[in-house]
């Protein structure tokens, strides 16, 4: 374990007084993801703040620092039976817990484990004067300052330096297992719509162009019910997507090989809408929620499409960085995140750029 707080509260501190942009780095798994920090930002690393401060198997919650390793974590979870419900994707062994929270994303069990924000009890972060503060706590029955700790999910480290965070867990399930249906999109994403309303034990729902696999959880006599109720054939542990899905290392989901492959967008709509019907190839996944696209359609079409589908596109890559990679806010909504960095960075000094060009 290591407590870097006073080093980083002091480079923050530093970095205010001259109104010096920083660049907060961790393990550096996901520099690809959103555009490019502004060329002005100077580093300030967290990686080598670390370690798990708190954990209390019993009470299903741990604190940990920011720069710790996502490997560690999940390691120490798992000698306790447990995990986290979000999935974060593990992009590297250098991904961070930090990294984690800024990106905000998360794996295949999204829709029925929840989200990463819904998983984030607390954090203590550095704000843009240099501050040391913390919102939320560590027991899930303490909401106070709870918003403000979600704010952090996704935020790709705009709003503070965070320094730890205090995160929900949950048991491992007995017994896993995936079945695969040989289903067109269109069918796949009406049978979900049916079981979905079923009292089933759902952790994964993915048609990757050529077949449905649904990834069930829990007991055996559940699953049994569940096979039964569901039909299809098994699929092998090492044929199922899972794995390759929630770390985006499938050859159709990694943006950081050298390929010919048109861009990348991921697709977040309402689970009843249907195949986009978008030039190039379609994975649907989170039971239809989230869709990953393959496609040279432009920019411009694949978000109209997607506002016309009733959600949002945002491009991962490749990309130089520099353009629109995030679905444009509206005013309203533009004016309210404005506001929420003022508040907490008021000179803008972290990653600017990295969500939008003027944030």
């Amino acid at each position: 374990m290591q407590d870097r707080m006073e080093a980083l509260v002091e480079a923050v501190r530093e970095a205010a007084a001259v109104g010096q942009p920083l660049r907060i780095t961790g393990g550096g798994s996901k520099a690809w993801y959103g555009r490019a920090v502004a060329d002005e930002a100077v580093p300030l690393a967290v990686a080598g703040h670390a370690g798990i401060v708190q954990y209390a198997p019993s009470e299903l919650v741990v604190t940990v620092r920011a720069g710790t390793s996502l490997a560690e974590l999940e390691a120490a979870l798992a000698e306790a039976g447990q995990r986290l419900p979000f999935e974060p994707p593990r992009t590297g062994p250098a991904a961070t817990v930090g990294g984690a929270v800024a990106a905000g994303l998360a794996g295949p069990a999204r829709p029925w484990r929840g989200a990463l924000r819904d998983a984030l009890l607390g954090v203590r972060l550095i704000n843009g004067q240099g501050e040391p503060l913390r919102f939320g706590g560590q027991v899930m029955k303490n909401v106070a300052g709870y918003d403000v700790s979600r704010l952090m999910a996704g935020a790709l480290g705009t709003l503070g330096v965070l320094l730890d965070v205090s995160l929900k867990v949950e048991p491992r399930p007995p017994a896993e297992e995936t079945r695969r249906f040989g289903l067109d999109a269109a069918t796949a994403l009406a049978r979900l719509a049916e079981w979905q309303r079923q009292h089933l034990p759902l952790t994964g729902a993915l048609h990757d162009g050529e077949a449905l696999y649904l990834r069930l959880a829990g007991g055996e006599g559940g699953l049994q019910a569940a096979r039964e109720r569901l039909g299809g054939e098994a699929c092998p542990p090492a044929e199922a997507p899972w794995d390759a899905l929630r770390d985006l290392r499938h050859p159709f989901l990694d943006v950081t090989a050298d390929t010919d492959a048109p861009p990348l967008w991921r697709l977040s709509l309402p689970p009843a809408a249907p195949p986009t019907g978008l030039p190039g190839r379609e994975w649907i996944d989170w039971g239809g929620a989230q869709r990953w696209l393959r496609s040279p359609a432009p920019a411009a079409d694949i978000r109209a499409r997607a506002e016309a589908l009733g959600g949002h596109a945002t491009l991962f890559g490749p990309h130089d960085g520099h353009g629109v990679v995030f679905h444009p806010l509206p005013a309203p909504l533009l004016a309210l995140h404005r506001r929420v960095k003022a508040a907490l960075d008021p000179q803008g000094l972290f990653n600017p750029g990295r969500l939008y060009p003027d944030l």
